[in-house]
């Protein structure tokens, strides 16, 4: 009596033998009409983020929950499909979805030794019931994937089978397809594959749950063994290849999938929803090379520490580096956090745009001499840095050494509404505290910007004024806008190109500023060549004061060592037209001295530039006045060189060049500040209350 299991078998092979040698015209007609699977499983995969030169940065889950990568079959080592071929399906090259020889040989072999000892099925086979998986293992089942396999062969290439299969094929827990499981398994991508790594990736497949290495590494490496041996017996490969491929280690876990440029891929994924491929500006390798440079200088700084780094593309705006956290998967740093977008006090990074605007509007050259002494500016009083003081200095010494009150002295002849507007026309978002007005300490970080916005501006200085907007792809628009006519930008990158580097490190070579926010929260350094902006970040995600922390300590050793892993740093801009390379000597009289220094270069040669010091005669400074709604207030001015120009909160007024007086008609009760410049650039101002 013959058992069921072997009447199945016969019926198989007949079932092969009608359909391996059937008439060619015939079977070609049946199996045109045959319905293919559907390949809408092949169509369901990760969605990538590539870099411009179509690199991995990060791959993100399917719906479903698995890695699925796609493949192309061209850009897989071709000595794998090789030994796949060898192993799997001799003669895929030759058959119709069907290999005949092999079906009859598996069914024979079942027949008398009552088990599988061959499976049979074509890689093609394998497709099918990849595509159209059934639970059961019956003569039904298989039947099915022996049609699938001949309708699939009847529409599609060989080419096409190899990539569909080698995207689909199972290789453990959430892994599908070759290329997923080279790069969980061996960090790789699968262009130059061992022959240990061959084996065990052509083995996986067969078994991938019971093989997996990360949980059975001795079921894989037996598998691994099977697959060399039968390879080695077909003279696919030789002893030596096996001998060194008994040498390979077995992985015994994943490895990460890459996670290259984390928040900014996270971010393009949500706004292109629905893509398969999204290519950025980025560049792998220096991406790569700044993401271990910080996760390795900041662990060194200490805990809850983060960091984030741009490199911009100054002359198209592209990112080519965008580390936005010490480690997106960091939960001890909050490495989720997308630390280029958020709003932080940029300290002493904006005084560069203060000297800009002041070159802009004709107050200043950077051989201007200015003073580096204490003032006040009604209940403001500004201090350095170091809480010291330099006298008289240049105003290129003023921004090289990072002053305080020569820039306050600045701001408050250009007014900060004033240079508050000019920043948001270039581009970069500015926010105050809630409640607030402009005021003085705006020059000083005294408002919230990003990383992002602040190397906009700074790519500005080094494209001759004007900003480009930040562009993470190709088809983004190019935004430009104004910052300053091209001499001023030139002026600031001249001076911060000798801005003293930090300890043990070569200047020169950009142009750089650092800045520390107000209570040692953030540390800032950006700097610049003609071709690229960099601009880094340090400190805590969560607004948290770190002691010691400063631009010049923590962040600009990050940046010098950013720009030494550029293939090349670049050129600093070169001067416009009409620069003026001369000493204070040699100035036009006006731009000699400004301010304060203005008053005392008068006196000491004769009082050529002013009679006394500009102060504000009326009213005094604290005085608390009745306001008349019909009746203006007569401001009045002593000393400096007239004409005189008079401010209310920054708004300009009406004056009389010839009495130094001006009329303001107050519109409601309040603190005011009422300032006055005049034509030296000498500046007074006068805080009061009115009820």
């Amino acid at each position: 009596m013959i058992s069921r299991r072997a009447r199945n078998s016969l019926a198989l092979c007949a079932a092969v033998l009608l359909l391996g040698f059937a008439a060619p015209p015939a079977a070609r007609f049946a199996i045109r009409q045959l319905a293919p699977p559907s390949l809408a499983p092949a169509s369901n995969l990760s969605t990538l983020v590539l870099d411009r030169h179509g690199e991995l940065l990060r791959p993100f889950l399917t719906n479903d929950g698995k890695w699925r990568l796609p493949v192309d079959v061209e850009a897989i080592d071709q000595r794998f499909l090789a030994l796949l071929i060898a192993y799997e399906d001799r003669r895929f090259y030759s058959h119709s979805g069907i290999d005949a020889l092999a079906l009859i040989r598996a069914g024979f072999q079942r027949l008398w030794r009552g088990r599988v000892v061959s499976g049979g099925s074509t890689i093609t086979m394998q497709l099918a019931r990849l595509l159209e998986p059934r639970p059961e293992r019956s003569l039904t089942a298989k039947l099915h994937q022996m049609l699938h396999a001949l309708a699939l062969e009847a529409r599609l290439s060989k080419r096409d089978i190899l990539r569909l299969y080698l995207t689909l094929a199972p290789y453990g827990g959430n892994l599908e397809g070759l290329r997923t499981a080279s790069l969980a398994y061996f960090g790789k991508e699968p262009r130059r594959l061992s022959i240990g790594e061959t084996a065990l990736l052509v083995a996986l497949p067969q078994n991938p749950e019971a093989r997996r290495p990360d949980q059975a590494v001795a079921a894989a490496r037996q598998a691994r063994e099977r697959v060399l041996r039968r390879l080695e017996r077909l003279g696919a490969v030789s002893s030596a290849d096996i001998a060194a491929a008994a040498d390979e280690v077995i992985p015994v876990s994943r490895r990460a999938i890459p996670l290259h440029a984390a928040h900014l891929a996270e971010r393009l994924m949500s706004s292109t929803f629905g893509s398969q491929q999204i290519i950025t500006t980025i560049d792998k390798s220096l991406q790569v090379s700044l993401e271990a440079l910080i996760a390795e200088r900041v662990a060194s700084l200490g805990p809850k520490l983060s960091a984030a780094i741009i490199v911009l593309d100054n002359g198209s705006g592209a990112l080519r580096a965008h580390v936005a956290s010490a480690g997106y998967l960091d939960r001890t740093r909050a490495g989720a956090v997308d630390m280029t977008l958020a709003l932080r006090s940029p300290g002493s990074t904006l005084k560069p745009f203060i000297y800009a605007l002041a070159f802009d509007e004709g107050l200043a050259h950077p051989e201007t001499l200015v003073s580096d002494e204490a003032q006040r500016y009604g209940a403001y009083a500004p201090v350095n840095f170091d809480r010291g003081h330099q006298g008289t200095l240049s105003v290129r010494k003023a921004l090289q050494q990072s002053l305080n009150l020569p820039a306050i002295e600045f701001l408050e002849r250009l007014t900060p509404q004033r240079f508050l507007s000019r920043l948001n026309a270039a581009g970069a978002a500015t926010i105050l505290p809630n409640g607030t007005v402009p005021g003085l300490a705006v020059g000083l970080g005294g408002l919230g910007m990003s990383l992002s916005d602040l190397a906009r501006l700074y790519s500005g200085l080094a494209r001759g004024g004007t900003t480009i907007a930040l562009r993470s792809q190709a088809s983004d628009p190019v935004i430009e806008q104004r910052l300053s006519d091209p001499l001023a930008a030139f002026y600031v990158a001249d001076i911060l190109r000798q801005a003293p580097p930090p300890d043990g490190m070569l200047g020169g070579q950009f142009a750089f500023k650092t800045g520390t926010s107000y209570g040692f929260r953030d540390a800032w350094a950006v700097g610049f060549t003609r071709q690229t902006t960099i601009a880094v970040w340090v400190g805590r995600p969560d607004n948290g004061a770190v002691s010691g922390l400063t631009g010049r300590g923590a962040a600009a050793p990050l940046l010098f060592e950013a720009f030494a892993r550029l293939p090349r740093a670049g050129d600093l801009p070169a001067p416009p037209d009409g620069a003026l390379s001369v000493t204070n000597a040699s100035l036009p009289p006006p731009l000699r001295a400004f301010g304060q220094a203005a008053y005392r270069f008068s006196q000491s040669h004769g009082g050529t530039l002013g009679e006394a010091r500009l102060s504000v005669a009326f009213p005094p400074d604290g005085s608390r006045l009745e306001r008349n709604p019909d009746e203006p207030i007569l401001l009045k001015g002593a000393g400096g060189v007239t004409p005189l120009q008079w401010f209310v909160d920054g708004v300009p007024l009406p004056g009389d060049d010839i009495r130094r007086s001006a009329e303001w008609l107050p519109r409601g009760p309040g603190f005011v500040r009422i300032s006055v410049n005049d034509r030296s650039g000498a500046s007074a101002s006068v805080r009061i209350r009115l009820d």
